[in-house]
């Protein structure tokens, strides 16, 4: 097992990449705490851990807000006493062009995606600079580096989040701590399932997405999840400050 003992936090656990990941890390051994603000879904996930022999808790949690943050993690620690692996993948999506996303979408795009990832990081960081030890693994995306458009603050945060992370890696390399980024193309979750609804011709929009990737396919939960574990895990070990495409190629296109 490759987590065997490991204590991991994954926030946006409740469904897509996160519930694949959290699912992932328990059956490699770790004790996971699923964060979510979907409350049911953080139940649902963790119940199905522990009902296959995991080790899980179930945390709901607005990622945005600090004492909801601060209360997660001290709850990590007063249930399982340290913090080894942390997976931010909690994200929203809204859509929208400069010209019209008004600035509460773009302020909740920007406290979900990045202050949220911020949050966490900020928080579970403490015992594993105690530690000298850790691995953390954010969740961009390959728009960040080739965009399609009409999405521009999640974009934007997307790319943030690629800038976020490397500095990061620089920061707590002597740390012992390890920090990367998984940019997944998309992949089928409730998230682009949403986006689909924005457009005239979801069925065109899919389809274009499919052709976009050189594989000619949506990719599933699971593979990123495969690639989350690899960053989590000691297969990894001198892996930090990387952006981790799993985008069927669309990058490369």
């Amino acid at each position: 097992m490759k987590l065997k003992d490991k204590v991991a936090i994954v926030t946006g656990g409740a469904s897509g990449i996160g519930a694949a990941t959290a699912r992932l890390f328990a059956a490699e051994g770790a004790r996971v705490a699923v964060v979510d603000l979907d409350e049911k879904g953080v139940r649902d996930v963790a119940a199905e851990i522990q009902k296959a022999g995991g080790h899980a808790l179930a945390i709901a949690a607005d990622v945005s807000r600090a004492d909801q943050v601060r209360g997660g993690v001290a709850h990590v620690m007063e249930q399982w006493g340290r913090i080894d692996v942390l997976m931010t993948a909690a994200g929203i999506s809204l859509g929208g062009t400069v010209d019209t996303i008004d600035e509460a979408t773009w302020d909740r795009t920007f406290d979900i995606n990045v202050k949220g990832t911020y949050l966490w990081i900020h928080h579970a960081i403490q015992p594993m600079i105690a530690a000298k030890s850790g691995a953390i693994v954010t969740v961009g995306s390959q728009l960040a580096q080739s965009s399609p458009g009409k999405n521009a603050a999640y974009v934007a945060s997307k790319g943030a989040i690629a800038s976020f992370t490397k500095t990061m890696a620089v920061d707590h390399a002597a740390q012992g701590i390890r920090i990367n980024a998984l940019m997944p193309g998309v992949i089928d979750t409730p998230m682009p399932a949403r986006s689909l609804k924005r457009y005239a011709d979801p069925e065109a929009m899919r389809a274009f997405w499919k052709q976009r990737h050189p594989m000619g396919r949506i990719g599933k939960p699971e593979e990123v999840a495969r690639a989350a574990l690899f960053l989590a895990s000691d297969d990894s070990s001198f892996v930090t400050g990387t952006l981790l495409f799993i985008d069927g190629g669309w990058t490369a296109h």
